[in-house]
């Protein structure tokens, strides 16, 4: 089994809106064959909680607006370190980096096949760690003042 068409289409127009939101390192998996509750994954990051909602935001109302869906569940607004939007056939996971590389669910899935998402999304590839190391070892700006 594959994902449907209906979850491609939910997939790419939210790995879209995530992408617009300079969300990092966007990557969707199909995990049809390994779950019967959903067809598709879609993983996206930000390194702050105000940006992670801002995704999350912007892939409710684009998906709502554009494709006429709404998520059954919406799980970790309070704290927006890891927000899930459960779409039935797609589940998107926008978590804070930390968040992100503590849970590694790219390991979890890394054996089921990844899907091709719009070019801005797979751009966004790497950026999370380029953005720690302009941050510098502190979380800083990256360098004394002078």
């Amino acid at each position: 089994m594959t994902a449907t068409d209906r979850s491609l289409e939910l997939i790419n127009a939210a790995a879209q809106a995530a992408a617009d939101k300079l969300a990092h390192d966007i990557i969707a998996y199909d995990v049809s064959d390994v779950l019967s509750i959903t067809d598709a994954f879609l993983l996206a990051s930000a390194p702050n909680d105000r940006q992670v909602k801002s995704i999350v935001d912007e892939i409710e109302e684009r998906l709502n607006k554009d494709l006429d869906a709404k998520p059954v569940r919406r799980e970790g607004d309070r704290e927006a370190r890891w927000v899930l939007l459960d779409y039935v056939d797609i589940v998107v996971h926008v978590q804070h980096s930390e968040e992100r590389v503590f849970y590694a669910l790219e390991r979890l899935w890394k054996d089921c096949p990844q899907l091709e998402l719009p070019a801005d999304a797979e751009a966004t590839r790497g950026k999370a760690q380029e953005y720690a190391q302009a941050q510098g070892p502190d979380g800083g700006a990256g360098g004394e003042l002078s």
